[in-house]
């Protein structure tokens, strides 16, 4: 049965033999208690692979690990943020799986919405910067030891970019910034990794039908000020790009993947 301790970052994983659990493919997925991670865990999930859930909710985590009662799922509390909880979790995915085939750097906060640039407080930036991008650094630094030390050596990290990366949205510059330096990393990171057989790519989304763009539907900001409903798309696409570009051999990568609904201003924006 799937546990979790309320009050520390201890594991709990739903019960499997180790063998079994050695014999699949093993990814992290942070951000997995809603939204496109839960999305591509259950994917994953639900496709035979062994998944390390990673979150700052317990409650969110047990409810992905639900949906797909028959998965091998490891849930380890995580705030990405903070260097100690990542080597707890790739610490907990190691003793436990033996392996790491997958990082997908998920997790992310938009920030606060609607706040003018020159009236947005520092420690908001600070938080979206925290989180998006050097949480972004601190999953991949663990992966890339891992995956550079185990036999056979080698994996794939997937970077959750954004429509943002290439053009913003008005007043989102901690956002934008952040989904901008990704880009950068994912391209560094792929240089890098190329001598140790690690895969590093990107996959810019727009609009899944998640809580985060929820609002979306009813209208949100455009460039030129006016506020108008856009479409989404099922989350349930975005997960199936993950999948494709996660089991693909290791001599293949897809750097940058965009998906989005095809009718969102994006092309054209501003």
């Amino acid at each position: 049965m799937f546990r979790m301790a309320d009050n520390d970052f201890r594991p709990a994983v739903r019960c499997a033999p180790m063998d079994a659990l050695r014999n699949t493919k093993v990814a992290v997925v942070t951000g997995a208690g809603s939204g496109i991670g839960r999305a591509v865990a259950v994917e994953l999930l639900r496709t035979g692979w062994s998944v390390a859930l990673a979150g700052r909710r317990a409650a969110t985590l047990e409810g992905t690990a639900a949906l797909v009662p028959e998965g091998a799922s490891l849930a380890v509390r995580t705030d990405v943020s903070r260097p100690e909880d990542v080597a707890a979790l790739f610490t907990a995915v190691r003793d436990r799986f033996g392996r790491l085939d997958l990082l997908f750097n998920n997790a992310g906060t938009f920030g606060p919405g609607g706040v003018p640039f020159e009236e947005l407080p520092y420690d908001a930036w600070r938080h979206v910067v925290d989180t998006n991008l050097n949480g972004a650094f601190l999953c991949a630094q663990e992966a890339f030891r891992q995956m550079k030390e185990q036999e056979p050596r080698g994996g794939r990290i997937i970077n959750n970019g954004s429509i943002s990366a290439h053009a913003p949205r008005p007043l989102s510059a901690p956002y934008t910034a952040t989904k901008h330096a990704l880009t950068g990393l994912t391209k560094s990171l792929s240089l890098d990794g190329r001598a140790y057989g690690i895969a590093v790519g990107q996959i810019d989304i727009g609009n899944a039908a998640t809580d985060m763009t929820a609002r979306m539907q009813t209208g949100a900001l455009q460039a030129n000020g006016e506020i108008a409903p856009e479409p989404v798309m099922d989350v349930a696409d975005v997960a199936r790009t993950v999948r494709h570009m996660a089991e693909l051999p290791l001599e293949a990568n897809v750097q940058f993947a965009t998906v989005l609904a095809t009718a969102m201003p994006y092309i054209g924006r501003g």
